[in-house]
Order: structure tokens, then C-alpha cells, then sequence
């Protein structure tokens, strides 16, 4: 069917339209969206060709927590809900779902990002870290051990996300002052306010590195 294919309207015997209007504009919708579904799978930009995903299930592989994970997913599929929905990796949380909170908080090649904000198509062939790769074999991560001995979290909601991003943080600035602490962790936003608890954990976890 081309985009200048009439759309045969069904007629009884008398040769009136046998389709309401409500029929009609489902037809007519139908016809207009078939070339769009069957276009062409590649298109060029900035001189080169690209290619087009979807809107379809496509099948995508991952690098998570040094595992490896396959699925069919579509291309609109946020990594965040891939790791919840997909593969039951539920640390981070679905909060504010817009990045504003840092709930979702993991870490894309040793970077913080919100995964509410990544498309799981684009995180693939990536290392993507969790907060459930951090403790080993039974025994807590130093920043988790470091939240614990500071009643650095309440409802625990936004701790997933604050540890990764901690973690993160003093990968980066071991040695970091009070100012570099505050800067380091804007991106993430604890309701209950334990902000100060959270702060001394990081200042625990520097003073033993020191």
C-alpha cells in the first residue's frame, strides 16, 4: 500500500457505506501509519548511515555487575525499568522518574548516571554496576558498612542510590572536604534528611583511607 492508495470503503446492496465514521477514521489511521512501521531501517545523518531501531521488541546484551544479560526489549524501555522489570536487579529505585531524585542512582563505566534517564538500548556493551554487586561474599561494602555505623538512612528508600552514588564520589575525590561532599552528592535527594549521617559516613570512609 502506498501513501496515494485509496482506502476501499465496505457498501451494502443498496450502495450505501456500510463502515461508521468511527470505522472509517481506524482505516484511514491504519493507512497512514503502515509506512512509517515498514520504512526503511537505516537513515543518514551527518553523512553517514544509521541505523533505525523499533518500534518493535529488538534484542539487546548487557554487561551488569561483571554478568551477562540478554533480553528483547523496545527501544523506548528505559535501563532502569530493564533492571527492575527484566532482570528482578531492583537496588535501584523508581522514585521521581525523572532525574531529579538520584533514587536509580548506578554507575555506566564507572560513572554515575540516573537509569531513569538512560535507554537501555544505549547502555548496551557498557560496564553497568548496581548497588547489588557491592557487597561480597556476606560482607558489606565499606560505604554501606559506613551508613550502618552512622544512621546514615530512615525509610531507606533513597539509600541504594546515595550509597552508588557515594561510592562513586570517593573513587574519584578519596580525600574529599566537606564542600566536595556537598557538591559530590546535589544529585541525590534523601526526604527523611539525613543528610548529615550521610556526610559523616563519607567522612568515616576518608579518614580510614587516609
Amino acid at each position: 500500500m502506498r501513501d496515494d492508495d485509496p482506502v476501499e470503503v465496505p457498501k451494502d446492496s443498496s450502495g450505501n457505506s456500510r463502515v461508521s465514521r468511527r470505522d472509517f477514521l481506524k482505516i484511514s489511521g491504519i493507512s497512514v501509519a503502515v509506512p512509517l512501521v515498514a520504512g526503511p531501517k537505516m537513515v543518514r545523518a551527518a553523512g553517514q548511515e544509521v541505523p533505525v531501531h523499533g518500534p518493535g521488541k529488538v534484542p539487546m546484551e548487557f554487561s551488569i555487575n561483571s554478568k551477562s544479560y540478554q533480553a528483547d526489549l523496545e527501544p523506548r524501555v528505559t535501563l532502569l525499568d530493564a533492571l527492575r522489570d527484566q532482570f528482578e536487579l531492583t537496588g535501584a529505585k523508581r522514585v521521581c522518574d525523572r532525574g531529579e531524585c538520584g533514587a536509580c542512582t548506578v554507575l555506566i563505566d564507572h560513572k554515575p548516571v540516573y537509569a531513569c534517564m538512560v535507554l537501555a538500548i544505549e547502555a548496551q556493551h557498557k560496564a553497568i554496576t548496581t548497588v547489588e554487586s557491592l557487597m561480597q561474599e556476606g560482607k558489606l561494602h565499606p560505604v554501606q558498612q559506613a551508613f550502618v555505623d552512622n544512621d546514615a538512612s530512615q525509610c531507606g528508600f533513597c539509600t541504594p542510590g546515595f550509597v552508588v552514588a557515594c561510592k562513586a564520589f570517593l573513587d574519584t575525590h578519596p580525600h574529599p572536604t566537606p564542600d566536595d561532599i556537598r557538591r559530590g552528592l546535589s544529585g541525590n535527594l534523601c526526604r527523611c534528611g539525613t543528610y548529615a549521617g550521610i556526610r559523616q559516613a563519607i567522612s568515616q570512609i576518608a579518614q580510614k583511607g587516609a
